[in-house]
């Protein structure tokens, strides 16, 4: 029951918000991705409620502590507040001037937060022509999506292959720019590119099995979709695919699709 209830949670606010998604876990489903762009200290608590509690008080202690802003910003996407996330950021990166990890965490809760321009113009600041972080470029390239301007976002994702070549989090995003505009071979062709390597996870599967249905292909989307999966979680990632895929909307429920970040080492 605990695992359904995070997947109701987690598939409810499922959106393709730049970056990718957020966090400091959580169910591997069709839902929101896991990951940051941005540092954390660590340990950390596992449990994202008692995360916020602790790097909050810790925050409150010393605003000038960029590790405890940035994982309590975390935590607190984590847990749903993201609108106090991107406050806390916004105030902590004031405090904080010109800090580019801060920078990156912030722009991480804009998006989140669906703030998709301001998302995009506080990630420009993250990171500089000279010295451009990849993950970054990828997360910019989301918000573009998002925006409508598709064109953007590829020379995003392009800019960020260059610095990483075939590295998967990149590919999915940029699978899903195509979903988008309807070009589902050409969505399919990059997904699975992202899904042969090593370092795919769960989520470029889902973003895999949601193109290949959106072709009218059932079966196989099922079959990518339950891969390796336990019975109840197969059965949860199916029953939520064949809920995008009867949509009116077609290939625009890549919108509920998941952008996928890096995830730090």
């Amino acid at each position: 029951m605990r695992r359904q209830s995070n997947l109701t949670r987690h598939l409810a606010s499922a959106a393709l918000v730049a970056v990718l998604a957020a966090g400091l876990g959580g169910c591997q489903t069709m839902s929101d991705v896991t990951g940051s762009i941005a540092s954390r200290p660590d340990p950390a608590p596992d449990d994202p409620r008692r995360a916020a509690e602790v790097y909050g008080e810790r925050y409150r202690k010393n605003p000038k502590d960029v590790e405890a802003a940035i994982a309590y910003g975390q935590a607190l996407r984590m847990t749903g507040q993201r609108s106090q996330a991107c406050a806390m950021l916004e105030q902590a990166t004031i405090t904080n001037p010109g800090n580019k990890a801060l920078l990156a965490a912030y722009g991480r809760a804009l998006a989140d937060n669906g703030n998709s321009q301001a998302a995009f113009d506080v990630l420009s600041r993250a990171h500089s022509p000279d010295n451009p972080d990849w993950r970054i470029l990828s997360v910019q390239g989301t918000t573009l999506d998002k925006l409508n301007r598709h064109d953007e976002a590829r020379r995003y994702y392009a800019s960020a292959l260059r610095l990483a070549p075939d590295e998967p989090s990149v590919l999915s995003n940029l699978g899903l720019s195509y979903m988008l505009t309807k070009e589902l071979p050409k969505a399919e062709e990059t997904l699975r590119q992202a899904y042969a390597s090593a370092r795919a996870d769960t989520r470029i599967r889902q973003n895999l099995a949601l193109v290949v249905g959106l072709q009218g292909r059932f079966a196989e989307a099922e079959t990518i979709v339950k891969a390796d999966l336990p019975a109840d979680e197969a059965a949860a990632n199916v029953a939520y695919l064949r809920d995008m895929l009867n949509r009116k909307d077609g290939p625009r429920t890549a919108s509920r699709a998941a952008p996928v970040v890096a995830k730090d080492d």
